[in-house]
């Protein structure tokens, strides 16, 4: 059976009674066809019925449709991990109970279970009892994934020593295994694999790659005729293609890869050598480096030892790859993947050509308007980009803006993004809720208040006010706040009084971009630039404080006039005397 859409697999499954009357095995799968393929994920599980229990047929039963029922029931947001955890806990505790609700008469609600969930780039494993799952990559031996729950009471006989039901505690041994396409596993009862070696089986499989079905038939043909006396059941996947990686599969990947040594020019990482160190600060390194086998220069992000015991962190780090390679945009770096599996945790971006804005800006002081609203207009782009992904920057300012030679702009960094989704999944860490620099960054993330979009709204009206102005809308004042009501008491210093051939409404536009007030400012970034590029009606009144003031100092001058005409006036007066 072959499934479409994002992810893609061959399945085939069989099952049969072999010399017993009844077969007290059960082997499922299911692929949804909807959005739960994404979230939820694909489900292949084999349960044998323990047979010296007598309700063993219906403990493995019962155990596989409640596998592939409840699971896609859990809640979206909810781990792989935690969402069986959840239905295999209770699934047990009812076997049990339903095991011994007649004193003295317990029937028995006992069966192995094995099963593989199919995630995005990752296959969790869940297995308690003597059932297995092999996994097969390329042309590498079946390796044995699971070990068998058993005790020997002679050479030729085992017992179980766990399964569901056999006790009120549940102990189930997991693993992960990060896919390929390609990668195969095989499921099966012991009726099937204590009958045949593992190279019978793998010669099967290759011979009937293009019939999965058939490949499961002939493997349950070959146990039987090898002398099984048991039920025989199996079940067989390959990934035929992966579908897009979301963050906890990434997350689970990379938190096991060690942190990087500090590097230095000429070592060599994964197929990378090391140009230069091009950043280093407390929290992390920016190297250039370039690919060994394409001489493509990259930039490669390192995590800073500081850092190595700090989940929180490790989590964040992980989350700028994963939203960096949710974003293709020309006004965003680009994140490239890496070409191997990498031995170490890091991330690469496209190496930038060019300089961040603020150095840009302390060369090109006398750039015409013009010009630097159309890299106004690129970094609102690039940013508005990340909101179409439901991810806010967060720490928008010159130094996180290339500029290159032709004048393109690229927006980098994403440690300090914040997507509200993301942040709903249940991961048990702490998330820190905003980053961000002060001069540039909404002052509510000071007070752990996330404002969404409209705190990059609030850090590009302060890069655009900086651009035009050569100065800061509230000057140095923001580093002596220390409560809300500080904040509050901050006035805004219209841009015009730096360089007076700023227009009205164009500081107008500044004004409401930077208010203090989230509430006062523009919701979306372009209701912003469309009042910085064409006059707002409502903008170009004058402003009475504004007007009042130059009354005011209009008023003095006419007054000292006077008084300087009537002082002259009586000097002439005495003179005559």
């Amino acid at each position: 059976m072959e499934t479409s859409q994002t992810f893609q697999a061959t399945i085939g499954v069989c099952s049969d009674p072999g010399i017993k009357p009844i077969n007290e095995d059960s082997v499922g799968f299911r692929i949804p066809d909807d959005h739960l393929r994404t979230t939820k994920g694909a489900v292949v599980v084999v349960a044998d019925g323990v047979s010296t229990a007598e309700a063993g047929k219906e403990a493995a039963e019962r155990c596989v449709n409640t596998v592939l029922s409840d699971y896609f029931a859990t809640p979206e947001t909810w781990s792989v991990k935690h969402s069986v955890q959840k239905i295999l806990t209770p699934l047990n505790r009812t076997l049990y109970n339903l095991g011994h609700e007649i004193p003295n008469e317990a029937r028995g609600y006992i069966t192995t279970l094995s099963m593989v969930v199919i995630k995005s780039h990752m296959a969790y494993l869940f297995h308690i009892g003597d059932s297995r799952i092999y996994h097969l990559r390329g042309p590498g031996q079946l390796q044995q994934m699971t070990r068998d729950h058993t005790a020997g009471l002679s050479e030729n006989q085992n017992y179980l020593i766990r399964a569901m039901g056999m006790d009120t505690g549940l102990n189930v041994d997991s693993s992960v295994v990060t896919l390929k396409e390609g990668d195969i596993f095989f499921l099966s009862s012991d009726g099937v694999h204590d009958f045949l070696a593992e190279q019978d089986i793998q010669a099967l499989i290759e011979g009937y790659a293009d019939d999965y079905q058939q490949a499961c038939r002939e493997i349950v043909a070959a146990a039987s005729a090898a002398g099984s006396n048991d039920n025989l059941s199996c079940c067989l996947l390959r990934i035929d293609k992966l579908g897009l990686e979301n963050i906890e599969d990434l997350n689970e990947r990379l938190t096991r890869l060690p942190f990087p040594p500090e590097l230095s020019p000429g070592l060599k990482i994964d197929g990378y050598k090391v140009l230069e160190e091009m950043y280093a600060s407390e929290r992390s390194q920016l190297y250039r480096v370039v690919d060994m086998d394409s001489e493509q220069q990259l930039v490669m992000k390192t995590p800073s030892q500081n850092y190595c015991d700090d989940p929180a962190y490790i989590e964040r780090f992980i989350m700028e790859e994963w939203i960096g390679s949710r974003v293709d945009h020309p006004n965003v770096v680009k994140v490239i993947p890496p070409k191997k599996e990498r031995q170490f945790l890091y991330y690469l971006m496209e190496a930038v050509d060019g300089e961040t804005l603020d150095k840009w800006l302390e060369k090109h002081s006398d750039r015409r308007p013009s010009e630097l609203i159309r890299l106004v207009e690129q970094i609102a782009q690039g940013a508005m980009a990340l909101h179409e992904k439901q991810t806010v920057h967060q720490d928008l300012k010159p130094s996180n803006i290339m500029v290159t030679p032709e004048l393109a702009i690229k927006i980098v960094d994403f440690g300090s993004v914040y997507a509200p989704g993301i942040h709903e999944i249940f991961i048990p860490m702490e998330r820190e809720v905003a980053l961000g620099t002060l001069d540039y960054a909404d002052p509510s993330y000071r007070f752990r208040i996330n404002t969404g979009i409209k705190g990059d709204v609030y850090s590009l009206g302060v890069i655009v006010y900086e651009m035009f102005s050569g100065a800061l809308p509230y000057g140095t004042k923001l580093e002596h706040c220390s409560s809300h009501a500080d904040f509050l008491n901050l006035h805004y210093v219209p841009s015009y009084h730096h360089r007076d051939i700023i227009p009205l409404w164009f500081d107008r536009a500044l004004e409401k971009a930077v208010s203090i007030d989230p509430e006062k400012r523009y919701e979306t970034l372009p209701a912003f630039l469309h009042d910085l590029k064409n006059p707002n009606p409502a903008f170009l009144k004058e402003d009475p404080h504004e007007s009042g003031g130059r009354d005011m100092l209009l008023f003095w001058k006419m007054v000292s006039f006077v008084l300087l005409g009537l002082l002259i006036m009586t000097l002439l007066v005495l003179a005559q005397r």
